[in-house]
């Protein structure tokens, strides 16, 4: 049991650790929204999303996606303009100063684009699928719950933490500079995602 969940914690903690556009996207709207709460509409997105494709990976159902062409062809190529999208209207956002009216995202665009970099990206799919689901056969029962909880319980901290330190560095940023600079970083990682989506459709026609 103890097994079960200190390989849960640690796995899924090195796959939610690399920097990619979803950690990037929760930072970035920790940081820009006046306050800690107005970002739990992309916390809360995140993490059910990840709840999502974690528990689909280990009962199998998503093994499905492996075996359907045109399903992962439509996959990569709304999840493709969904990234792009995204990276322009980060982009272009800019942050004023403390006391001025910053652009923001409403609740409703987080959502959107916290699911479409959740659930659109069929890299962070796959290794959720070969990585988690694959590691999850091993075990069975109670063992293989507290596996799936462990992996769980990490994406929920690890987003709600992002978040926070995402605010820590927005209120230390008085005059917006620094916000400003985090926004484009974020548009080009999420653009460099997207490339790389496109490289891997392209290479795998």
């Amino acid at each position: 049991m103890i097994q079960a969940l200190i390989h849960g914690m640690i796995l899924a903690f090195g796959l939610i650790l690399p920097l990619g556009a979803q950690n990037v996207f929760v930072f970035n709207q920790g940081a820009t929204q006046p306050r800690f709460f107005r970002a739990l509409p992309v916390i809360l997105t995140a993490s059910i999303c990840d709840t999502l494709l974690i528990s689909l990976a280990v009962l199998g159902v998503s093994v499905i996606i492996l075996t359907i062409e045109w399903l992962q062809l439509i996959l990569f190529s709304v999840g493709i303009l969904f990234l792009l999208y995204m990276g322009w209207t980060v982009w272009k956002s800019k942050p004023n100063p403390v006391g001025g009216q910053a652009e923001r995202m409403s609740t409703k665009q987080q959502i959107s684009f916290a699911a479409s970099v959740s659930l659109l990206n069929p890299h962070a799919i796959l290794d959720t699928i070969g990585v988690i689901g694959t590691s999850s056969i091993q075990y069975e029962g109670m063992e293989k719950w507290v596996f799936s909880l462990a992996c769980v319980a990490v994406s929920w901290i690890w987003f709600f933490g992002l978040a926070l330190c995402g605010k820590l560095v927005g209120q230390l940023d008085s005059s917006g500079r620094v916000l400003g600079v985090i926004n484009k970083i974020s548009a080009l990682i999420i653009w460099g995602v997207a490339v790389y989506l496109i490289a891997n459709l392209i290479s795998g026609t």
